[in-house]
């Protein structure tokens, strides 16, 4: 039996993939679970139609996020934290801080697009990247001083 998927399916397809099923596995999980679709002509347009718009949409964020990225690129963040005994930092450096850092120069950017490989717990000048789409990225340097 052909069925549309559409939601991903482990074992069998991903989301809008055509694919050929037992009967009764279409019929008695993937169907009422609302996992698949008939595989009709009617079903076969409103997925090419929703792959459509879901192609557009996507390159609209793309585009803007080139943007974001142009304006991030080269940036340098300075960040000042408090330290004690032999420049050590009391905490951490997250993701959080340096998206609040960014927003107070007008950029709005998700703390989850940071790419953090680890908190950055000592002071000093750190390279770091922004990961806004799959194919868009910005780099940008973080200076963390000790705090006056």
């Amino acid at each position: 039996m052909n069925i549309i998927l559409l939601e991903d399916v482990a074992n069998v397809g991903v989301t809008g993939d055509l694919v050929s099923v037992k009967p009764g596995y279409a019929r008695n999980y993937l169907i009422p679970r609302n996992k698949a679709a008939v595989a009709s002509s009617q079903n076969k347009k409103q997925l090419e139609h929703a792959q459509r718009l879901a192609n557009h949409r996507m390159l609209k964020q793309k585009a803007a996020h080139e943007i974001l990225a142009g304006k991030i690129e080269g940036l340098e963040i300075s960040l000042s934290r408090r330290v004690g005994e032999n420049d050590k930092m009391f905490g951490s450096v997250t993701a959080n801080d340096i998206v609040e850092a960014l927003q107070a120069q007008g950029l709005d950017v998700d703390r989850r697009k940071i790419a953090l490989p680890q908190p950055i717990k000592t002071l000093g000048e750190f390279s770091l990247v922004a990961k806004l789409h799959p194919e868009v990225s910005a780099e940008f340097k973080l200076t963390v001083q000790a705090e006056a």
